[in-house]
């Protein structure tokens, strides 16, 4: 059993029984306070998708945490940068309508979301490596254009199956002759 405090508890119990289903979870609100029961893992991949929702993903992209073996990572602004001007950077991140944050997500092939001096994070764990480098990069002044050049030079190769990953079961589309 686990309790996890959040700031407004509302997304969650709209989808508590869409949660509970995907996750293997009870999930109890009580407030600010939502509690999870269930085994130790489930907890775990629980509590990383309440702390994405919470962050303000949408439950499609905090439902890759456990569907794509996903990771939900938060970085603060306030530890790359000795800056007191924390909405210029906050600018520099997203960028002018949006722009920043949409190429950041389409090199990294990760999920960016911004909450007061956070930035969220939800992508595999060999690619968020690099977004989490080009989010600091951008906080710490360097400009766009350098990033993207970097991230697209420094490209996260996929890594070879050694057999330790299940496979998901894929349908046979043959015909069995009798």
């Amino acid at each position: 059993m686990k309790t996890i405090i959040v700031d407004n508890s509302s997304k969650i119990t709209e989808n508590k029984t869409k949660l509970e289903k995907m996750l293997n979870l009870k999930i109890i609100p009580k407030g600010n306070e939502i509690i999870i029961e269930g085994n130790a893992e489930d907890e775990y991949i629980g509590e990383m998708i309440i702390d994405a929702l919470n962050f303000g993903f949408p439950l499609s992209s905090a439902f890759l945490i456990k569907t794509e073996d996903f990771m939900f990572e938060t970085l603060s602004i306030k530890n790359y940068t000795h800056r007191k001007d924390l909405d210029r950077i906050r600018a520099r991140i997203i960028g002018s309508s949006g722009r920043t944050f949409r190429t950041l997500s389409e090199l990294t092939e990760c999920f960016f979301q911004i909450k007061n001096n956070e930035v969220g994070i939800i992508g595999s764990p060999e690619l968020i490596k690099n977004a989490h480098d080009a989010v600091v990069s951008i906080i710490q002044g360097s400009k766009q254009a350098n990033v993207y050049a970097f991230l697209e030079k420094h490209k996260a190769q996929p890594i070879l199956d050694l057999g330790l990953k299940e496979q998901k079961k894929k349908k046979s589309t043959k015909k069995v002759k009798e």
